[in-house]
């Protein structure tokens, strides 16, 4: 075997490493937790009421949950998990039926299931749903590997030699291109996709308008192509292409499971624009009198004559002729939409759905592609003829929960491989987000000093305070301390300083419009104790304040961040803050003020954060946490 197809039979094998460990961690922790843990750790939604039932396209029925103990109550349901709905109910037949989330809206959630039918048991009551172990998404990962290693002189064979460094891509000339909205470097990535006949790799470091410059490159690629596919590894992420690429009036089909439900995204859903079709109403009309029929069929069960049998035997052939029919008229209508549709949007295992199969694309993009985990990026790849790649490997890394795997590389993405070995590559190098001083730790250390701040946000501060700004709690006696039922730290003596902190700094707020402002953290139960305590305290309701770890919050921003490190001990452990992608990640969400806490004796012996503690002595404001404790 060419040692280029052993690189990905070795990747194959890794990615079975992962799922291996995925599900024996799910085994050993969610199964054998009883119904009140499942409840009480998010992986449960018990009891829930029935909103809305019906029928979606492909014969799938659905339903609509609502639960109204617990509201509010944080959970691990999302768009895209694989779920079991279920009544606690005794004495039922088939009290259980999977399905896959297709959205959750605070305390509301929908459910496609994988039946036809819904259950005759859903009016009984005691209702609830858990979360199943995923291994569609790994099924479809390994099969695109697969299809990927077997591909001969097509293609996919040719873009795969490509992408693993055996062959140079190719591009051709075009004209100058003049997109007033786009800065020099932006233009010059959309004139590389164009140009690009095989594969463009955009790297787009932190607000530097990578999004912005991937819709433009989409609206160029329009008017020569039919239809584009654009993908990325997050419900969330394809959302946002999803409205920014509608927003600029192309015609885009949501293909799978969202994230966000307000009306901006759900119209643009497959299933909302054949419901939004006059022939939809005839269609679903039929859907119901077939599982009318199949439920009059099933009442037949045992000890039945000649005349019962034959009943049951005309109305499976109903059923069975009456769903023929739906099939065939939903099965026009979809490839009426996707025919007309001149963008296509899907997660990257959400590429593979069995609609997309008819449909060839001349380009596919895969935006956040450093988020994704390798084999993933091979669905739409194998899809189309010329492949976008976007993103920044110096953000946050795809998960992988297998050491080994981790170890061997499977962390290692795509566009980081392609980074290295291909010279289509556009590096995005003027950022409209943050203050020169918030910029520049992270530029030195990630991006070799090519970033620079756009004029307009260079100097922008808050009031006369200064942009950075590191409060050390050294030997003040702020003990991290570890929650032993989810094994996440958190610091309540750290937030207790942040928090004065913030107080002094409501002085700076303008009057009647403060500045938009989140609290984050690596740390899950951090995140959760701060959440509590801004809850409890009158002296912060009236400012808007978001809290969130540091991946719930990659890709987002406000005018003033504060990042709580946690990690104080006397061993100098520092554990998730080794994650240096991380912190670049954290580092660069604030606007006009950052304000990072922690103790510089247990990070300071890491080389990074040695650096970044003299990078704000020299650039920013220095502060000892007993200046605040003394103020208290």
């Amino acid at each position: 075997m060419a040692d280029h197809l052993k690189e990905l039979e070795d990747l194959l094998k890794l990615l079975l490493l992962e799922k291996a460990k995925d599900f024996e961690q799910f085994k050993a922790h969610v199964q054998s937790l009883s119904l009140s843990d499942r409840r009480k750790e998010g992986y449960t939604w018990h009891p829930v009421e029935l909103v809305k039932s019906g029928y979606t396209y492909g014969e799938r029925a659905f339903v609509i949950v609502n639960r109204p103990a617990q509201k509010d109550r944080p959970h691990l349901f999302r768009a895209g998990k694989t779920v079991n709905f279920f009544t606690s109910q005794p004495n039922v037949h088939q009290p259980e039926r999977s399905g896959v989330v297709q959205y959750v809206d605070k305390n509301k959630m929908k459910i496609v299931l994988n039946s036809r039918d819904l259950p005759d048991w859903m009016g009984l009551g005691q209702l609830g749903v858990d979360i199943l172990f995923d291994e569609r998404t790994y099924l479809e990962m390994e099969k695109a590997l697969q299809k990927v290693i077997a591909a001969r002189g097509d293609r996919l064979a040719e873009l795969r030699d490509i992408l693993l460094g055996k062959y140079p891509p190719k591009t051709v000339e075009t004209p100058t291109l003049e997109i007033p909205e786009l800065n020099p470097s932006q233009q010059s990535a959309v004139a590389g996709i164009i140009a690009s006949q095989d594969v463009a790799v955009i790297h787009g470091p932190p607000g530097t308008g990578k999004t912005t410059t991937l819709v433009q490159a989409i609206q160029q690629l329009s008017q020569t192509e039919r239809s584009i596919l654009v993908t990325a590894p997050s419900n969330t992420a394809v959302d946002l292409l999803t409205e920014r690429i509608a927003a600029i009036g192309l015609q885009v089909v949501r293909i799978g499971n969202i994230s966000r439900v307000d009306e901006s995204i759900i119209r643009h859903t497959l299933d909302a624009q054949l419901s939004a079709h006059p022939e939809s109403k005839n269609i679903k009309k039929i859907k119901i009198q077939a599982a009318e029929a199949r439920r009059k069929a099933q009442r037949y069960k045992r000890n039945f004559g000649q005349n019962e049998r034959n009943e049951r035997r005309e109305h499976y052939k109903e059923a069975r002729e009456l769903s023929d029919w739906a099939n065939r008229m939903e099965e026009r209508l979809i490839d009426q939409i996707l025919h007309g549709a001149q963008v296509v949007t899907a997660t990257l295992v959400g590429a593979a759905h069995p609609l997309l199969k008819k449909l060839k694309f001349r380009t596919a993009i895969i935006d956040e592609a450093a988020q994704a985990l390798e084999p993933a990026t091979w669905i739409p790849i194998s899809m189309a003829s010329r492949i976008v790649l976007t993103g920044d490997p110096f953000q946050l890394p795809p998960t992988v929960k297998s050491m080994e795997a981790k170890r061997k590389g499977l962390e290692v993405t795509l566009i980081e491989k392609a980074l290295k070995r291909l010279p289509q590559q556009y590096l995005l190098n003027t950022q409209y987000r943050m203050h020169n001083t918030i910029m520049g730790f992270s530029n030195q250390q990630f991006y070799a000093g090519a970033l620079q701040a756009a004029p307009e946000v260079a100097n922008a501060t808050l009031g006369d305070t200064a942009p950075l700004t590191f409060i050390d709690t050294a030997g003040c006696g702020f003990e991290e301390q570890l929650n032993q039922n989810f094994q996440s730290r958190y610091n309540p003596d750290e937030f207790n300083i942040l928090r004065e902190h913030l107080l002094q700094l409501t002085h700076y707020f303008p009057e009647g419009q403060p500045p938009a402002i989140a609290i984050i953290s690596p740390y899950r139960e951090q995140v959760r104790y701060i959440r509590q305590a801004l809850s409890e305290d009158e002296g912060l309701q009236d400012f808007p304040i978001s809290v969130d770890t540091i991946d719930g919050f990659q890709g987002q921003e406000r005018d003033v961040v504060y990042l709580s490190l946690v990690r104080s001990n006397g061993k100098n452990e520092i554990g998730f803050l080794k994650d240096y992608r991380r912190m670049n990640v954290a580092m660069t969400r604030a606007r006009r003020k950052l304000v990072i806490i922690g103790d510089s004796a247990t990070i300071g012996n890491d080389t990074f954060y040695e650096q970044l503690l003299l990078y704000v002595e020299s650039q920013g404001n220095y502060q000892s946490a007993w200046e605040y404790m003394m103020s208290s």
